[in-house]
C-alpha cells in the first residue's frame, strides 16, 4: 500500500437528485443507459453516520457535490464540485476531499478515472435531515433539496431495486424530488419531480 493511502471506511445514507424523469436508468444500466434527458445534471448528499480516514474520525460529518455529465455516466468526463461540511477538522477535510475526489480508491476511485474536470472543493455549511420518509439537503442557499420514497403498492415498503452492482450500493429505494434547487459552480438548476434515490452505504477503500 502505498504511504500516501490511508484506509478509510463511510457508512451512512446517501440522497441523490438528477434530471432524469423517474426513475434514473443508470442505475440498473450501470450508466451504460442514456440519461432520459440525454445528458445527467445532479446534486447528491452523503450523510456519514459511522467513518474513518486512516486515524481521523468522519462520523457525523456531510458532504455535497454537484455533478455535470455530458452523456453515458460511464463514458466519463464528468464536471463536479464539492462541499465539504464545515465542522470538519482540517484532517478530516483533506480525508473526504480525497475520498471523494477518487484519491483514495476504493469504492469511489471510479471518480479519479470519470472525473474530467473538478470546479472546487468548499467547506460550508452541510445539513443532511430526515423527517418521517423525507431527506433533505441544503448547503446555504447553494443546494436546497428533499427527496422522498414513490409511492408502492403497500404504503409500508418502500419502491427498491435490489442487488444491483450500482457504484453506491446494491440496493436503491426509488424517490423522488420535492425540491432540488441548485444554485452553485456556475450551475442554475431545478430539479423538481424529477428522478432521486436514497441509499444506506458502506464504502471503504483503498
Amino acid at each position: 500500500m502505498s504511504a500516501n493511502l490511508k484506509p478509510w471506511e463511510i457508512k451512512g445514507e446517501l440522497i441523490l437528485n438528477c434530471n432524469c424523469t423517474v426513475f434514473c436508468p443508470c442505475v440498473v444500466s450501470l450508466g451504460k443507459h442514456p440519461p432520459t434527458e440525454g445528458f445527467c445534471q445532479a446534486w447528491l448528499g452523503v450523510r456519514i453516520d459511522e467513518g474513518h480516514h486512516g486515524d481521523d474520525d468522519l462520523s457525523g460529518l456531510n458532504v455535497a457535490m454537484v455533478l455535470d455529465i455530458p452523456g453515458q455516466m460511464s463514458r466519463g468526463n464528468w464536471t463536479v464540485g464539492t462541499f465539504i461540511d464545515e465542522n470538519a477538522s482540517e484532517d478530516a477535510f483533506d480525508g473526504l476531499n480525497r475520498i471523494f475526489s477518487g484519491q483514495a480508491r476504493g469504492t469511489t476511485g471510479l471518480f479519479s478515472l470519470l472525473v474530467g474536470m473538478h470546479l472546487g472543493t468548499e467547506r460550508a455549511e452541510v445539513a443532511f435531515e430526515r423527517t418521517n420518509l423525507s431527506r433533505r439537503l441544503t448547503v446555504g442557499k447553494k443546494i436546497i433539496g428533499e427527496v422522498a420514497p414513490i409511492s408502492g403498492a403497500h404504503p409500508d415498503e418502500e419502491v427498491k431495486v435490489t442487488n444491483t452492482e450500482y457504484w453506491t450500493g446494491p440496493d436503491i429505494t426509488i424517490a423522488q424530488a420535492s425540491k432540488g434547487r441548485v444554485r452553485a459552480f456556475g450551475r442554475v438548476w431545478d430539479f423538481e419531480g424529477r428522478s432521486a434515490e436514497i441509499c444506506q452505504i458502506d464504502w471503504r477503500g483503498p
